[in-house]
């Protein structure tokens, strides 16, 4: 279906209140680089944590999600539902510790962690490296997604969409800041969630599917039901299900699930007003993100096999769309084109809003690391506040054009994913263990990076070609395997590096522990011993309470998918283990407080 004037005028509607939204939140700032970037520090767990979740929604997310389940079915969501593990560690572990570090970036934490030049470098490093290159790899991720749904549903070309989009991110992101994108974020979030469900009921309602009793009977959707995989086949279940919870969800850095935290989730953390505050947030942000999103895209996703079975399918419906873009990712927009009007314009604005959203989270947090951990830390210490501000704005228009133009090289959202899992293979039990353990230095986390990218390069750009015919002097990986392999070397390279190369100085690791107060045994000659200054290690209970909330999380999504799928025995007991680890939860927060 084509938009109509009615379809417009939402479009333009949701932009102008974005913009205006934008404009106001800029007018409460204070005008200094700590508001500019976090808020004042001032900001609520419920705006928060709802952030954290518009910032995940972005346009990408449900193409990545119509990928996984058109190729693999439900069960292939395995890849990113893993990541809840890492996010309930975060929750209860590490979300207090970052912001009881009193950094304005995660980057920052280098200096704190570490020392000497050492330490220098590798914030500096990092902050290139994260605010440039996997920021600028993420924005392009994002903008793909843009460009696919402006081809399908808008009939634009590549660069409007992201001339009109970016143009509008750019305005509220570089003059609001983070209040700003906050703001936003609680608004996209209602519009977008609010149109996915409508989408979905409107889409399951459509005669070629028949409803739910439909969908679960077609021959094109049967087999892809079930949220395990086949476990008579190892092809199968190990990289669907094995590879995910058992190594990548702590292995990999991936944004919105870093292990240890980081990026615009410990941004977030640090915006928030207190400790509880920043628990409550990314407490929110897993709940939501995991349990309550997920479902209306499988089922739109599971509904294209029906329309669209195939990619010809795909490419003879829609012959505006540049080969090279077609993939299974693109069934999503693809699908969303036949809604009614009205609701074509309401889900069409509300994935521009997603990635506007997004976008702006991606180029204020680069944008903090260019200035904040390079320019003002190496450059220009003595900056104003009115010069920093200046200049992270400056280094937002040039990141965001920067990700917008690598848009264009890349084809599909799965490949992105995987390019951005193998990037961060092995570096994440580092990550996790960096606040525990003394003996990690900041050499064995150069040597960690090192170690990563020369892997990373071999099994993306080498490995396939020593694997070919006839050449074939080692013998082909899949993704999984690579993966899989690329995080045991690099984990063993960086352990054994963190028991050769000499730890930080005394005093570099006493002043973190009197800041952060981790506590535990890798901490033990740090700590004062006996009496009322030795501080309770909570890091047990919290580590229990982090497998509760993800009892819990799981308990829900796999809970409603069952009821949908008229199985209500399993949702029943599903549903119940939920109830059950949340209360679990509450009684070990009560006797904790």
């Amino acid at each position: 279906m084509q938009l109509t004037g009615l379809d417009w005028g939402i479009i333009a509607a949701v932009l102008l209140i974005v913009l205006g939204i934008g404009w106001w939140s800029g007018r409460q700032g204070k005008g200094d680089s700590e508001d500019y970037f976090l808020g004042g520090r001032a900001m609520p767990w419920w705006l928060l944590g709802t952030s954290m979740v518009a910032t995940t929604f972005s346009a990408d997310t449900p193409n990545l999600v119509t990928d996984l389940v058109r190729q693999q079915g439900v069960s292939g969501n395995w890849a990113w539902w893993a990541f809840l593990l890492t996010g309930m560690l975060t929750v209860f572990v590490y979300a207090r510790l970052w912001r009881r570090s009193g950094v304005l970036t995660d980057i920052e934490f280098y200096e704190l962690r570490y020392g000497g030049r050492a330490g220098a470098f590798l914030r500096g490093f990092r902050a290139v490296y994260l605010g440039l290159v996997f920021n600028v790899l993420v924005m392009a991720t994002v903008s793909l997604a843009a460009i696919k749904l402006g081809s399908i549903l808008l009939g634009w070309p590549g660069w409007m969409t992201l001339a009109v989009t970016c143009s509008v991110t750019l305005f509220f992101s570089a003059y609001g800041g983070l209040r700003a994108i906050l703001w936003t974020d609680l608004f996209q979030f209602v519009l977008a969630m609010g149109g996915a469900v409508a989408a979905c009921l409107c889409v399951l309602s459509m005669p070629e599917v028949g409803g739910i009793e439909g969908l679960m009977t077609h021959p094109n959707v049967s087999g892809k039901l079930s949220v395990w995989p086949t476990f008579s086949d190892p092809e199968v279940w190990v990289p669907v299900l094995l590879v995910p919870l058992a190594v990548q969800w702590w292995a990999s850095y991936y944004p919105g699930a870093e292990p240890g935290g980081g990026g615009y989730i410990a941004q977030r953390m640090f915006s928030a007003r207190s400790e509880n505050d920043a628990v409550g947030a990314t407490l929110l942000f897993n709940a939501a993100h995991y349990a309550l999103r997920p479902w209306p895209w499988i089922l739109v996703a599971l509904a294209s096999l029906i329309v669209f079975p195939d990619l010809d399918s795909i490419a003879a419906a829609f012959p505006a769309l540049a080969a090279d873009k077609v993939g299974h990712d693109v069934a999503y927009p693809a699908m969303l084109s036949l809604l009614p009007s009205g609701l074509l314009g309401w889900v069409t604005a509300s994935l521009l809003a997603a990635f506007i959203s997004t976008m702006s989270t991606q180029v204020n947090l680069g944008a903090s690391y260019l200035v904040h951990d390079v320019w003002v830390r190496f450059v220009r210490p003595d900056a104003t506040e009115a010069q920093r501000v200046t200049a992270g704005r400056l280094a937002t228009v040039v990141s965001l054009l920067t990700g917008a133009a690598l848009s264009l090289i890349l084809t599909s959202a799965g490949q992105a994913f995987n390019l951005l899992l193998l990037l961060g293979a092995g570096t994440g039990g580092l990550f996790i263990l960096r606040w525990f353990w003394w003996r990690i230095s900041a050499g064995t986390e150069i040597a960690a990076m090192v170690i990563s990218l020369v892997v990373a390069v071999y099994f993306t750009w080498i490995h396939d070609t020593l694997a070919a015919e006839p050449v074939a002097l080692v013998p082909a990986m899949a993704v999984w395997a690579k993966l899989v392999a690329g995080s045991l070397i690099t984990t063993a390279g960086w352990v054994f590096a963190a028991f050769v190369l000499p730890p930080e100085s005394p005093d570099v690791l006493q002043r973190f522990v009197n800041l952060v107060r981790p506590g535990g045994p890798g901490w033990s000659q740090f700590i004062p011993k006996g009496g009322s200054e030795e501080p309770s290690w909570n890091v047990p209970r919290a580590l229990l309470q982090a497998a509760l909330g993800c009892l819990a999380v799981y308990g829900v999504l796999l809970g409603v998918g069952s009821l949908m799928f008229h199985q209500a025995g399993a949702g029943i007991g599903f549903l119940a283990v939920a109830a059950l680890s949340t209360r679990a939860i509450l009684v070990l927060q009560r006797k904790s407080a």
